[in-house]
């Protein structure tokens, strides 16, 4: 039987877990409900109470309770919470979870969803998933329902929200149970891409399957990048065609597009045969033109679309990023290889295009190349990085590094 866990605070949302377990059981699945609450009387009766919760992070419920410190209790109950819902998903009886909540239950709920593998349903309804879910979804795949009104009583408006998201994760479940996969047992490669780079990857993702591979590809957005990292240190690739680092760029200058200073680092520290490249490090992204930071308002802007404005990095922070990439991939531990495209790192910085600079390109190669220590292998190439020849390179390279190391392909 199909099995959703409820995971909550019986305390304040109990009558609302009630009415979603009483919809999901009608709906033939079997329900366990797990309460993460602290402080009142549970108003249901569950499955997992919390004093099992908090044993599982090592602690006792009344030392929470005499502490007195909400901070902390919630920090307590996500790991207690997290190895909960790992221990039922090892003995098959977890197949979704659903939570319901303000802040603090959404930050106990996706702490414990992200302890489970990429592919097990997750679904919040939640007050705040209407403005910024980054903080609770993290890497994760969760999905989360905005609530519309607070999960407070059951009336006209919630119990139509809490109806579609009971049929939601049910619906989540069986489909998941089911699907069938046909990528089985191919190596997987992480590749990075960015709008300005997808005829190079898409040429790199024909070539990597072509010999056997199977390609992850993430949109160097900020998000991709972090999940493309949380990924690969969750063990999830044989190797990493990172073709677009642009995200470097963002995090140096201040751009809204960081995937934080630890970018480009994972693969090194873990010894996974890496090929890197310089894909869109000619750009920092912003918002709407109209958010642009006052000091940059001088600066090469280019709208790309009404939302996002692009600024072309100059001389020095090219310079910059050539020193930073080349002391990350120094530490690597593994095989590494760093492709240059002297005539351009992405679709708008070729010849007769807008963000067009040589100067500043060279300085980004040259500070690449002064940085670079003897075993990282560079490779310079006299063409722009969409290249279908730069690609295939990156990809015979990559498949090198692979193979020297022993890895089968699925070829």
């Amino acid at each position: 039987m199909t099995t959703i866990v409820l995971l909550g605070t019986l305390d304040t949302k109990g009558k609302e877990y009630a009415y979603v377990k009483d919809l999901i059981s009608a709906d033939g699945c079997e329900v366990i409900v797990v309460d993460v609450g602290i402080k009142g009387d549970p108003q249901v009766v569950a499955d997992i109470g919390r004093e099992q919760v908090a044993a599982a992070a090592g602690v006792k419920l009344e030392e929470l309770i005499v502490k007195n410190d909400r901070g902390f209790a919630i920090e307590q109950m996500s790991r207690g919470a997290a190895e909960i819902v790992r221990k039922l998903y090892r003995e098959n009886r977890l197949h979704g979870v659903l939570a319901l909540g303000g802040s603090g239950g959404s930050s106990i709920a996706a702490h414990a969803m992200r302890a489970l593998p990429i592919g097990v349903p997750k679904l919040i309804v939640s007050t705040i998933a209407s403005g910024d879910t980054r903080p609770y979804v993290g890497q994760s795949d969760i999905t989360m329902m905005y609530s519309v009104v607070d999960i407070a009583g059951i009336h006209s408006i919630s119990e139509k929200i809490l109806a579609n998201a009971a049929a939601s994760i049910v619906g989540m479940a069986r489909a998941s149970r089911s699907h069938k996969s046909d990528h089985s047992g191919k190596p997987l490669v992480a590749v990075s891409m960015f709008g300005v780079t997808t005829p190079c990857v898409t040429k790199a993702r024909a070539c990597l399957e072509k010999l056997g591979y199977e390609a992850i590809v993430f949109h160097a957005n900020g998000s991709g990048g972090r999940a493309m990292e949380g990924l690969i240190k969750d063990g999830y690739f044989r190797a990493v065609l990172d073709v677009t680092t642009t995200e470097l760029a963002d995090e140096l200058v201040g751009g809204m597009l960081s995937a934080g200073k630890d970018r480009l680092e994972m693969a090194g520290k873990l010894g996974i045969p890496q090929v890197v490249s310089l894909g869109a490090l000619d750009m920092v992204n912003f918002g709407p033109i109209e958010t642009v930071p006052e000091k940059y308002r001088g600066r090469i802007l280019y709208k790309h679309n009404p939302n996002v404005t692009l600024m072309r990095t100059t001389k020095q922070e090219c310079e910059a990023l050539g020193r930073l990439i080349g002391h990350k991939l120094n530490q690597a531990k593994g095989p590494v290889a760093v492709f240059v495209p002297l005539k351009g790192v992405s679709s708008i910085s070729v010849e007769h295009e807008v963000f067009y600079d040589p100067e500043a390109d060279r300085a980004l190669f040259e500070s690449l190349a002064n940085t670079l220590k003897p075993h990282v292998q560079l490779i310079v190439m006299d063409m722009d990085i969409n290249d279908s020849r730069f690609a295939e390179a990156m990809v015979n390279q990559l498949h090198h590094f692979i193979t020297m190391n022993g890895v089968e392909t699925g070829e």
